[in-house]
């Protein structure tokens, strides 16, 4: 099998050894090249190496993670984000269908991160169209992001985040109803879509369903009552989620 050549960046040498060791002993489909402790050293390495997978902190002095990312002239690899906090990044990496690893990394999290990126770079494609998408994401206001890679069982797919009607709960995965009656099947279950959508936009009504309220037609009254959405699909609201339903809608 051949490996994932793989460039550690971390201010934190201890980190960065940390990391490295970990690799080593419990992920033998990785290579590391070459462990980087501060941005331009990596910038520098990731442009001459070219490596299959670059591992990233996010909080550095003088340079964090995204403006490094953003210097770069190489850019066909995947990527995983170690970090310790800041959550409006790791809200625009979820958006991007990147992956991050909480300080201290656990094992078992590090395996699974690298069988995903293992799995992800078989996909032959030019650069990293997921990674364009988060260095446009954090150019926006936070919590407006435009677009959304949702991640699917053959690759990824982009769309943009007003063109989502509602979304469907289907086992551990979630079928996205979008305008033009595109249906898409992502590999994240109802909670996470919950959990990432921005809540003035999207309210989820039932355990089985969210909606954009900007894609609402019609509301009809009862117990719960029912919406009646721009695609002309009637969903039922539960009777728990009637009253932050219609306050969503000012009604």
């Amino acid at each position: 099998m051949k490996k994932l050549k793989a460039i550690l960046i971390d201010d934190e040498s201890s980190g960065l050894s940390a990391l490295s060791e970990k690799l080593q002993r419990h992920c033998p489909q990785v290579e590391v090249l070459q462990l980087c402790n501060n941005p331009e050293d990596g910038i520098n390495a990731i442009n001459s190496l070219q490596p299959d997978l670059v591992f990233l902190d996010i909080e550095m002095p003088l340079m964090n993670g995204f403006v490094l990312l953003q210097q770069l002239q190489y850019k066909n690899f995947e990527l995983i984000f170690v970090t310790a906090y800041d959550q409006y990044a790791i809200k625009a990496i979820r958006y991007s269908a990147l992956d991050y690893l909480l300080k201290p990394v656990e094992v078992e999290e590090l395996k699974v991160a690298v069988d995903k990126a293992l799995e992800k770079k078989q996909i032959v494609q030019k650069g990293n169209p997921r990674l364009d998408l988060l260095l446009e994401n954090l150019e926006v206001e936070k919590k407006k992001f435009k677009r959304i890679a949702i991640p699917e069982r053959d690759g990824v797919q982009f769309v943009k985040v007003e063109d989502i009607i509602y979304l469907e709960a289907s086992a551990n995965y979630t079928q996205i109803h979008l305008t033009g009656g595109t249906k898409l099947t992502a590999s994240r279950n109802l909670k996470e879509f919950e959990e990432l959508l921005p809540s003035d936009t999207f309210i989820r009504i039932h355990h089985s369903f969210i909606i954009n309220i900007n894609c609402v037609e019609k509301y009809i009254r009862g117990d719960g009552g029912q919406v009646v959405l721009s695609n002309k699909v009637v969903l039922d609201v539960a009777k728990r989620k009637k009253h932050e339903f219609l306050k969503a809608v000012g009604y």
